[in-house]
C-alpha cells in the first residue's frame, strides 16, 4: 500500500444549536488546541456562519500527511472532546477531507464544498500563476542572479507557492467563483 504523503485538509461543517453557540464555540477552541500538540498539524481555519441562509461552521483542519491525521483522529483527546461537542449539534457533524491543488478551490461559503473540474481549476491557477512568476524575477531579479540556476528556482517556486496558496488563489477563487461555482438552475435541483 502507497503512504498518501501530501498534506491533506479535512473540512468539518456543523450546524449548533442556537443556545449552545459560546459553549461549542469555546469547545472548538479547545479542539485545536489540543490539535496543534500533534505532529503533523499545520493549522486550521474556523468560518462562523455567514447569514441564515448558510448556518454552519465550517472548520478547517490541516495536517501535514495521511498519518499525522489518523494519529489526531484516532486519538483520545479528540474523541472526548468530539463526544461534548456533537451534543451541541442540531444534526450530525458533515466530513469531507481534501488534498492536493483541490484544497486552493475550497469556498466556505458554498454548500456541499465541491471542487471545480480540473479544467476550470488549471485554468485559473494558470491565471494567477503566469503573472506572478515573471513579476517574482523582474522584483528579485538583481538578487536572484547571485545563485546558481537550481537555487533561483528553488526560492523562486517556494514563493510562488506561499503566493499562490495564501493570497493570489484565494483571491482568483472569490473573484471567479461565478463560474467555478455556478449556482444551480431549478432543472439542477431536482436532479
Amino acid at each position: 500500500m502507497v503512504e498518501n504523503k501530501e498534506p491533506i485538509t479535512v473540512i468539518i461543517s456543523r450546524r449548533v444549536k442556537p443556545e449552545m453557540v459560546k459553549e461549542f464555540e469555546s469547545l472548538t477552541s479547545e479542539m485545536t488546541e489540543r490539535a496543534s500538540r500533534f505532529p503533523g498539524y499545520l493549522g486550521t481555519t474556523l468560518f462562523k456562519p455567514s447569514s441564515s441562509i448558510d448556518p454552519e461552521y465550517r472548520i478547517m483542519f490541516k495536517f501535514q500527511d495521511m498519518n499525522s491525521l489518523q494519529e489526531w483522529e484516532g486519538s483520545s483527546q479528540r474523541a472526548e472532546i468530539l463526544e461534548k461537542i456533537e451534543d451541541l449539534l442540531i444534526t450530525t457533524s458533515e466530513r469531507e477531507q481534501v488534498s492536493g491543488l483541490i484544497t486552493w478551490f475550497t469556498l466556505p461559503s458554498t454548500n456541499p464544498i465541491t471542487p471545480p473540474p480540473r479544467y476550470k481549476m488549471s485554468l485559473i491557477s494558470w491565471l494567477a500563476l503566469y503573472p506572478a512568476v515573471p513579476l517574482i524575477f523582474w522584483l528579485f531579479e538583481s538578487w536572484l542572479i547571485e545563485f546558481p540556476m537550481f537555487i533561483r528556482i528553488f526560492m523562486v517556486t517556494a514563493l510562488v507557492i506561499v503566493l499562490m496558496t495564501y493570497l493570489l488563489m484565494p483571491f482568483m477563487t472569490k473573484r471567479f467563483a461565478f463560474w467555478l461555482y455556478p449556482k444551480s438552475t431549478p432543472e439542477d435541483s431536482d436532479v
